[in-house]
């Protein structure tokens, strides 16, 4: 899709520029634009993940933690404290998983590549 919306602007280089190595110069710093853009982006969310992280503060880093313990009392009652309690006679409502289980993979998901930054000496 990229490409297709470069290759006007590349035509019109064409037109406009008659030296051909400064014509491909400015089509390649075009065509790689939206790259940097994306990983200036990522950089500074890193940056502002690693301030949440590091923060002594429950209000600021403290609320990944909070969804982790959510996450986990949440598969905890639908797959220990529920049958538990069946087995006893007692009904106890079931969590819905369908809405923890996207939130749960996206943060081991991260922490998976935090795994793999370790075993590749990456981080400290």
């Amino acid at each position: 899709m990229l490409k297709q919306l470069i290759a006007p602007v590349t035509e019109l280089l064409e037109k406009v520029i008659p030296d051909t190595d400064e014509r491909n110069r400015l089509a390649h710093e075009i065509a790689t634009m939206s790259e940097r853009h994306v990983q200036e982006i990522a950089k500074a969310q890193l940056d502002v993940n690693k301030v949440e992280a590091g923060s002594d503060s429950l209000f600021r880093g403290g609320w990944r933690p909070a969804v982790g313990w959510i996450c986990v009392c949440g598969f905890a009652v639908n797959f220990l404290i529920s049958p538990i309690a069946s087995g006893l006679g007692w009904d106890i409502p079931q969590s819905d998983t369908s809405v923890m289980l996207p939130v749960l993979m996206g943060m081991l998901g991260l922490g998976g590549l935090r795994t793999f930054e370790k075993t590749k000496g990456v981080s400290k």
